[in-house]
């Protein structure tokens, strides 16, 4: 059995919007009906620094943590010692081929990670990128493999608009109305697949049935059998 580790945002990766002890443990149920053994952490930088080998699947569920807190003109920083040990086994994670599946904020998590940024393929910029109103989202599917069987589909979440795209990550699912915004991509990374999923703001995404179609899609192409097609 594949295992999954979920790096769930508390600490300095918390914040006040997204209850990630909720969603953290909605993605568990959803990894664990999929065939993954899966196990949450919440001590994000320690966790990496201890390794990880044997893990095959990196979910990141976790705010940004060069936010400023809610009392502090300047964010919490990370330990300088463990972030290096923390990076060096990220690094060896990438190269043996680890998959990554990034949640919502995770485009704005790791950020004393520069690696992690490389492999997600995009990134939410401070100023430039935003979102509309909470409210209902219409996503299609825009790949014929990865996601295939999904249907359009509507969902309550936010919709995370000018996000730093890289060319080569492979749209895979993307507002219907409007104007068009991917919001779901795949992307190679040497021998690693990642996933990035921009929904998933609080449970309310969870409880569309589409959605959870389309991540349990993106599980199984994440499973250490699959490969990469564009």
């Amino acid at each position: 059995m594949p295992t999954a580790i979920i790096l769930s945002g508390a600490g300095r990766y918390a914040d006040p919007w997204h209850p990630f002890s909720h969603t953290s443990d909605r993605l568990a149920d959803l990894a664990n009906a999929s065939g993954w053994k899966t196990t949450i952490a919440d001590d994000i930088d320690q966790r990496l620094a201890t390794g990880l080998d044997g893990i095959d699947l990196l979910i990141v569920n976790a705010g940004d943590p060069w936010r400023p807190g809610a009392d502090a003109a300047e964010p919490e920083p990370g330990d300088p010692e463990l972030i290096a040990q923390a990076r060096i086994s990220l690094t060896a994670a990438f190269v043996r081929g680890v998959s990554v599946l990034g949640i919502h904020t995770a485009a704005a998590s790791l950020r004393d990670y520069p690696e992690f940024r490389q492999a997600l393929g995009g990134e939410w910029i401070p100023g430039t990128s935003w979102h509309p109103p909470f409210g209902p989202v219409r996503i299609r599917p825009l790949h014929d493999q990865i996601v295939e069987g999904c249907c359009d589909f509507t969902v309550q979440d936010e919709r995370y608009t000018d996000l730093t795209i890289d060319p080569s990550v492979e749209p895979l699912a993307g507002t219907v109305n409007g104007e068009s915004h991917v919001l779901v991509w795949a992307h190679q990374y040497g021998p690693s697949r990642i996933v990035y999923d921009a929904l998933g703001h609080d449970l309310r995404s969870y409880d569309s049935s589409g959605h959870r179609s389309l991540l349990r899609r993106a599980l199984s192409w994440l499973e250490p059998r699959e490969t990469f097609a564009a």
